[in-house]
């Protein structure tokens, strides 16, 4: 694993091992995302095998132990087998691991799932050991999951596991960044009373989407109260109101805590297009969010910063997009310049994707943003606007 990048290069972890995290093929939480994704940059001349880091593949039992319960991947571990016991079927409920459920166990479960978290921590050991000033690992982000029970198509809370070393190894104020349409429930829990750890999520108000939780007045407790940002927006919400609260919040954030690192969870599923969710947003969001946390993370952090994936469920149109844009922001790359010189971003590589499938779309985008020009306005646009101004504000109480 010894490297001989300058510092300032960052590292894309491999999800080999996390493309095994699959829990059957009708499933919306499916690894071919990731596998466009890698597609797109390849063909986009932005694929670099000398920023590729391969982690260790062994189980991270410790730092498991710091996120779950014992009984929980005891349970988890027997559901993983090719044949599980029928005591561990009928426990599999309890753990919210139904076989008929959003997140239903499958053979390798365990391994599958530990391996997620095997990425999620060597990108934070590449950061915080100073390997790289910054690093993305696409697989993680299953910012659900809980101590005691699956959640929301997560089985191990990845992000979790890696603030909790970063902050136990070096002592680091870590601000994790949630941009995923559903509320980071797992990880907010997880810190609710810890002053160390600042959970920011910005995300589909619970009022009518999962987790249904995530409002404003949930600011953290005890020595933890004030370490905690709920940015809860109203269906339908557009690109320029998503900008403007998660820009003039992340600035008060940064202000107030000022982390040693940055851990970003992307899920991408505040997009029109996707499947899951009401949020009205482009490509646009998906160009100015890593912009605007790199940046950041300079100014604040040092430039530590860690990215992990998360939700997004158009795997076609959306997500290998959204992903890509991540990295060539990370990398500083040259093309972003073409893109910014564009409205429609430029096109995107004529012979991407190669992957054949048949649940591929007839028509695929051919540039890199959305013409939003050819998209029906809200006809609530300034009432949403207002609205989510008014809970911005509201949330931002506390924090001065």
């Amino acid at each position: 694993m010894a490297l001989t990048l300058p510092a300032s290069d960052p590292l894309w972890i491999d999800c080999s091992s996390s493309k095994r995290y699959r829990f059957n093929d009708d499933h919306p939480f499916h690894p071919i995302r990731l596998r466009l994704t890698e597609e797109l940059l390849a063909a986009s001349g932005a694929w670099d095998e000398s920023r590729l880091w391969k982690p260790d593949t062994s189980i991270p039992h410790e730092q498991l132990e710091e996120i779950h319960r014992s009984d929980y991947l005891r349970a988890v571990r027997e559901l993983s087998k090719p044949n599980p016991s029928q005591e561990a079927i009928d426990q599999a409920p309890r753990y919210g691991l139904e076989a008929d459920g959003d997140t239903p166990y499958f053979p390798g479960m365990h391994e599958a799932s530990a391996a997620v978290v095997q990425g999620s921590l060597a990108a934070a050991e590449a950061v915080m050991t100073g390997r790289a000033l910054h690093a993305l690992h696409l697989g993680g982000g299953l910012h659900h999951s809980f101590p005691d029970r699956a959640s929301g198509f997560c089985v191990y809370n990845d992000a979790a596991a890696a603030i909790r070393w970063m902050n136990k190894e070096y002592g680091a104020k870590v601000l994790y960044i949630d941009t995923d349409v559903h509320h980071g429930d797992g990880v907010q829990w997880c810190f609710y009373t810890d002053p160390d750890v600042f959970t920011f999520s910005i995300h589909e108000t619970g009022k009518f989407l999962f987790p249904g939780t995530g409002f404003a007045n949930e600011r953290g407790v005890n020595s933890g109260y004030g370490a905690c940002l709920n940015v809860p927006l109203e269906p339908y919400t557009e690109d320029d109101s998503w900008l403007a609260c998660f820009s003039e919040a992340l600035e008060v954030v940064m202000r107030s805590f000022k982390p040693d690192v940055i851990v970003s969870q992307h899920g991408c599923d505040a997009h029109a297009l996707d499947p899951l969710a009401h949020i009205h947003c482009s490509m646009k969001i998906y160009r100015e969010i890593p912009r605007i946390i790199h940046r950041l993370a300079h100014e604040y952090a040092d430039g530590r910063w860690v990215a992990l994936g998360g939700g997004g469920y158009e795997h076609w149109q959306v997500v290998p997009r959204a992903w890509a844009l991540l990295w060539l922001e990370m990398c500083d790359h040259p093309l972003l310049a073409e893109i910014d010189s564009s409205p429609s971003g430029g096109p995107l590589p004529a012979d991407w994707p190669k992957l054949d499938s048949p649940r591929r779309p007839s028509e695929l985008p051919g540039n890199w943003l959305d013409d939003t020009g050819l998209w029906t306005p809200m006809p609530r646009r300034s009432e949403i606007a207002a609205k989510n101004k008014e809970v911005l504000d509201i949330a931002l109480q506390h924090l001065g």
